[in-house]
């Protein structure tokens, strides 16, 4: 279980909840000065208004109640209990240091571990099966070693772990019950922002069975919290209030439906600051069918990194539009490389539909099984293509599609300093032998290289689309092409990832 959700909990338990609000307010008439002096108001007391004038509130609160209603019932509450780390206790008496291993413990000395800290952790989950099978974050149960539901009758049941997905940050819990209120499955692919949802769930761990209301802010969010630049992004962001505890729980949409697993929020207070988000039903539906059939799951890969197309960099790739994903590195010997894939080709469409950014076709790769055959749609130097692939089995160290958009370099009028790419440098890096490019040595403060996020010990594979070998070569390539002021377009290699950075050189010499 995460610490840092414990920590927002324990932190919610110190908040006392005010018996009452103490005040005083005059009884009778009001006092107030108006422009020929002090007036007493009397007292007025207002009509309500009829349902002609409130009609449309009313209706909408009705639509709300139902939903409410239909979707309560399969939401639960739940608890877990996890043991932390054990850590050992230090030994101050040298004597101890002879006894054979394991018997210093007897004497607490070196090698004595502490008693195991008990921890405990509330979050939320959706019920999706009348049989007990329950949804929530895989980041609510892990390390649990006891999970109580509480269904939202008010019984507490022991729920078993079937598995999890860290890649999806999702798990599924079994409760031993039938005949239990479960959700209908929504399209989350079909949510546009602006749409009323509801995020339901238990904040703070004391709220249980709460509703709030709100709209969806955006869709297809990338994830600025993620460890793991392969894990898919895609998701929904909404301001309908979600705080700690909330996590697991449902978000729908005005029908009902199960669009979204609310999974956190960004917030610099740790509570709710108008932006919640949730993992999207086409991630969750089929992470979820997965887990309960085989209690794990295969993800999808094609052993490529990609960029997003953008207004800044489409005419480097020829393009007309600033729609698509870019390749910005490709695995030997991946499925992306035997089908043909090459760094630099757009990728447009995959198997027919359009593919909008790298996080687009990474949620959609990633969902695939492994085995499966599709077809992309791809522009190389802007001219389209088609090429069939076979998708490959995700593996915890290999390079999925991962969707890498940070910025990165440039030299001269670009605030940085290079060197040729030496064996010792290589060695120092863990460059792989077949990288060929210049390294970055220095970066000047708040230079474009700076603000395109360029760090020592990155290697500059490209300028422009052209190959970079040697430390001239790359001043002579900057000099030539930014004269005019024009952007320079990068091929950055950095910790075992490359990807496209487009830098917006300064006026003045650097």
């Amino acid at each position: 279980m995460s610490l840092s959700t414990n920590q927002l909990v324990a932190k919610a338990r110190k908040l006392a909840l005010p018996a009452a609000l103490i005040g005083s307010f005059g009884l009778g008439a009001a006092i107030f000065v108006g422009g020929g002096g002090v007036h007493a108001a009397g007292a007025f007391s207002a009509a309500p208004l009829d349902d002609h004038s409130v009609g449309a509130l009313t209706s909408l609160d009705q639509a709300m109640e139902s939903v409410a209603s239909r979707v309560t019932p399969a939401v639960v509450n739940i608890a877990v209990t996890s043991k932390g780390q054990q850590h050992e206790v230090a030994d101050s008496d040298d004597q101890l240091q002879g006894l054979p291993p394991g018997f210093a413990q007897f004497f607490g000395g070196r090698g004595a571990p502490q008693q195991p800290q008990i921890e405990h952790g509330i979050g939320s989950g959706v019920i999706i099966s009348p049989d007990g099978y329950i949804v929530t974050n895989n980041h609510v149960v892990d390390g649990a070693t006891e999970i109580k539901v509480t269904l939202n009758d008010r019984r507490v049941l022991t729920g078993k772990l079937v598995g999890t997905d860290k890649l999806t940050d999702l798990a599924v819990v079994k409760v031993n019950a039938s005949d239990l209120p479960s959700i209908a499955w929504g399209d989350s692919s079909k949510l546009h922002p602006g749409q009323t949802v509801l995020a339901f769930g238990s904040p703070f761990g004391y709220f249980q069975f709460s509703v709030t209301r709100g709209i969806v802010s955006a869709v297809d969010r990338p994830n600025p919290y993620s460890d793991d630049a392969r894990k898919p992004g895609g998701f929904i962001q909404t301001d309908a209030a979600i705080n700690p505890g909330n996590s697991g729980g449902a978000l729908v949409n005005s029908h009902g439906e199960l669009v979204g697993i609310n999974t956190f929020i960004i917030s610099n207070s740790g509570s709710f600051a108008g932006a919640g988000f949730a993992i999207p039903s086409q991630i969750v539906r089929s992470t979820a069918e997965q887990l309960m059939k085989h209690g794990k799951v295969d993800h999808g890969y094609l052993g490529i990194s990609l960029n997003d197309v953008t207004p800044a960099n489409a005419h480097f790739f020829n393009l007309q539009t600033a729609t698509g994903a870019i390749v910005s590195q490709v695995t030997p010997n991946s499925p992306a490389s035997k089908g043909g894939l090459h760094r630099g080709d757009v990728i447009s469409e995959i198997n027919g539909q359009k593919i909008t950014d790298g996080s687009a076709l990474q949620v959609a790769v990633s969902q695939m099984t492994p085995g499966t055959n599709i077809s992309l749609g791809i522009l190389r130097d802007g001219k389209p293509m088609a090429l069939n692939l076979t998708v490959g089995q995700f593996q915890k160290n290999a390079d999925v599609a991962d969707n890498d958009d940070s910025p990165s370099s440039q030299k001269g009028k670009l605030g940085l300093a290079v060197s040729d790419l030496t064996p010792d440098l290589r060695q120092q890096i863990n460059a792989p032998d077949q990288l060929s490019g210049v390294v970055v040595q220095n970066v000047r403060p708040a230079s474009p290289a700076e603000d395109a996020g360029l760090q020592p010990g990155d290697v500059i594979v490209e300028v422009n689309r052209q190959a970079t070998t040697s430390a001239s070569q790359f001043v002579n390539q900057v000099h030539k092409d930014d004269t005019s002021g024009k952007d320079l377009l990068l091929l950055v290699w950095s910790k075992g990832s490359a990807s496209y950075r487009t830098i917006h050189p300064e006026n003045q010499n650097g």
